[in-house]
């Protein structure tokens, strides 16, 4: 079973495919859509010793000539040492303008590989296909790449749409437990910021979700990605209507950056950030709290954090949110929920209101 959505975006649209066995199809599905015959597959160790040959096996079936380059896993990847480390694998292996760049792995990998993508030679194709179901329900999406900076979370980076998302739900059946559920968040955060029949999905089935049934996992994951695609065709550069999807991330991103990119999941991180983000809202009389105990049950339920870590100040937390790039005129740009499946976009709360809020996620 395959279901194939679209990005609409004029001459940079792309197909998203989401079904199971497609990674023994790569050769076959990418072949419409490169000029050369030349590939650099980006993967890292975890996702290299599982999925690599079979993705490689079907590429060279397909005619192409394919190199490979490994990138140790982790958020600390996302780095220049990385990305240099590609673009002299793209320069020793000959890509030209034609060739394609495989991003093959989780959100750390999909977003270096694209990052690389974007600026050798100003620009080559690349190809997302995400291994985890965080990418899998956003990261792959939208074409947002970047690498971090010390001092903050995807500080350097490029809108690069890829050619060609595959998604396949069968590897996400060699994923740790903690992964599956730091992925869901993403799912959950889709939900919460605009679309409350996905938000009831995952209520009434993550028993189903978190067991890894197939028919369920494609459904879902249709139903966050076709989310994304609507938004990313209306606001592509993320000048309006897609900051929605930073719910929860102003906060996290700063707890990332405190704890170094080694403590949390990507995933995990968002989760306290939702909490955060929901308690500020209610705190300012824009959400109920009926809604708030019904995203902080859902989260309780699929396991994942809701609280700050104690050796962190709220004034810390506040400070790194500052160094954030969705920061504008010095003012802090927030997602706040209304109710589930509404947000809107505040840039005028003020630091006290953000400190009470982050004391109380403690």
């Amino acid at each position: 079973m395959t279901k194939t959505l679209r990005v609409e975006l004029g001459a940079d649209s792309y197909p998203i495919a989401v079904g199971t066995g497609l990674l023994n199809r790569v050769g076959e599905l990418l072949t419409p859509h490169i000029k050369s015959n030349k590939v650099l597959i980006v993967s890292d160790a975890f996702v290299k010793a599982r999925y690599m040959p079979i993705v490689h096996q079907s590429l060279t079936d397909a005619g192409f000539n394919v190199n490979t380059i490994e990138i140790r896993a982790g958020e600390e990847s996302k780095s220049l040492a990385q990305f240099s480390r590609i673009q002299d694998s793209l320069v020793a292996h000959q890509l030209d303008r034609g060739s394609v760049l495989i991003a093959l792995g989780g959100g750390v990998i999909g977003d270096l590989g694209g990052f690389a993508a974007a600026v050798y030679m100003r620009g080559i194709s690349y190809v997302q296909i995400p291994t985890t179901l965080q990418a899998q329900v956003d990261a792959s999406v939208g074409g947002k790449t970047a690498i971090n900076h010390p001092k903050g979370k995807n500080l350097i980076g490029a809108f690069h749409q890829p050619k060609l998302v595959l998604i396949d739900v069968d590897t996400l059946k060699t994923l740790p437990q903690r992964d599956i559920r730091s992925g869901l968040i993403e799912v959950i955060k889709m939900g919460v910021i605009r679309d409350e029949p996905l938000f009831e999905m995952v209520e009434e089935n993550l028993d189903a979700i978190l067991n890894l049934e197939d028919a369920m996992l494609i459904e879902m994951i249709s139903s966050a990605c076709v989310n994304k695609a609507e938004i990313v065709a209306k606001d592509e550069k993320e000048s309006g209507l897609r900051m929605v999807l930073n719910y929860g991330h102003t906060f996290g991103h700063a707890l990332e950056a405190l704890t170094h990119y080694n403590r949390y999941r990507h995933g995990e991180a968002v989760s306290i950030g939702m909490n955060c983000a929901a308690q500020l809202a209610v705190n300012l009389g824009m959400f109920s709290e009926t809604d708030f105990q019904r995203q902080r049950s859902l989260l309780n339920r699929a396991k994942l954090p809701l609280t700050f870590p104690d050796d962190l100040t709220p004034e810390a937390i506040c400070d790194a949110m500052y160094l954030d790039k969705k920061t504008l005129a010095g003012k802090l740009r927030l997602i706040l929920p209304t109710r589930i499946g509404e947000v809107i976009i505040r840039n005028d709360v003020d630091d006290q209101h953000v400190l009470e809020a982050i004391s109380q996620c403690f």
